[in-house]
Formats: structure tokens, C-alpha cells, sequence
């Protein structure tokens, strides 16, 4: 059985939450993938939000978490790759329907807007959380636009 990784991303606003949360899960023998960014200097979500994207669309990572200040910008970006279902939680309660009913494969959260303990009970949610399918099957295949 392949072990399971979590792939991470953040801007400048989210680097000090996705740090913490990074060491919360190290502690809990979590192995994760860190795609930056690498220090609080400001710099552009997308960049990040794109390589972690990247990584679910390659199969390299099933699942991921990622960070900004509102957590939309960061979301947004995730949303844009094929693949990628990312889902814009800021309690757990939403954590659970994006993976019960929307299959959400990352997890966005506002790092502005939260503090440690609630981010940590969002992602916990998430990651226990398996998709219902049925009903929701066939919603998760209209998203995909095809030409």
C-alpha cells in the first residue's frame, strides 16, 4: 500500500499556518510535501497553488492543503487544473460536505481568519472524511467541461 503524502502550499500570508500544520503533522507521522512558499516575503499564491495542482493532475499526490490570507486566491488558482477539486473550508462542517458530497481533494482554509486549533479540526475532518458517491457521482462528472 502506498503511503500517503500531503502535498502543501501557501503565499506569504499563509506561510506561518501551513509551517505549523506541517509540524502538526509530522508529529502525527503524516509524511508531506512542501511546495512553498518558503518564507512570511510577499509573493504570488498562484505560483504555489499551480505546483501542488500540478502534483494531484501527475498522480504524484492524492490530497492537499493549502493557505492564504482569505484563502479565495489560493482556491481559485487550485480550481483552474483539471483534477483538482479544491474546496474553501473555514469549519468543519464544510471540510465534511466537500469530501462527502464534492470529492474535494484539497483543502483551502483562510489563515487570516482562523487560528491553529480550528484549522487543525478542519483538516483532521477532511482528511477523515471519505466521498459518499452515489448521487453524487454524477454532480462530481458535470464539473468537468469537455469540448
Amino acid at each position: 500500500m502506498m503511503e500517503m503524502v500531503i502535498g502543501l502550499a501557501s503565499d506569504h500570508a499563509g506561510y506561518e499556518m501551513k509551517n505549523r500544520i506541517i509540524e502538526y503533522l509530522n508529529q502525527k507521522s503524516i509524511v508531506t510535501k512542501d511546495f512553498g512558499t518558503v518564507s512570511p516575503e510577499s509573493c504570488d499564491y498562484a505560483d504555489y497553488a499551480h505546483q501542488l495542482a500540478n502534483a494531484i493532475e501527475n498522480k504524484e499526490l492524492k490530497v492537499g492543503l493549502a493557505f492564504c490570507g482569505s484563502g479565495n486566491g489560493i482556491n481559485i488558482s487550485l480550481n483552474r487544473h483539471k483534477d483538482v477539486r479544491s474546496a474553501y473550508c473555514w469549519k468543519p462542517e464544510i471540510a465534511e460536505l466537500a469530501r462527502q458530497h464534492n470529492d474535494a481533494n484539497v483543502c483551502t482554509v483562510p489563515a487570516r481568519f482562523l487560528n491553529e486549533d480550528e484549522v487543525i479540526e478542519i483538516i483532521e475532518v477532511f482528511l477523515a472524511t471519505g466521498f459518499e458517491g452515489g448521487r453524487h457521482q454524477k454532480r462530481i462528472e458535470k464539473i468537468e467541461i469537455t469540448n
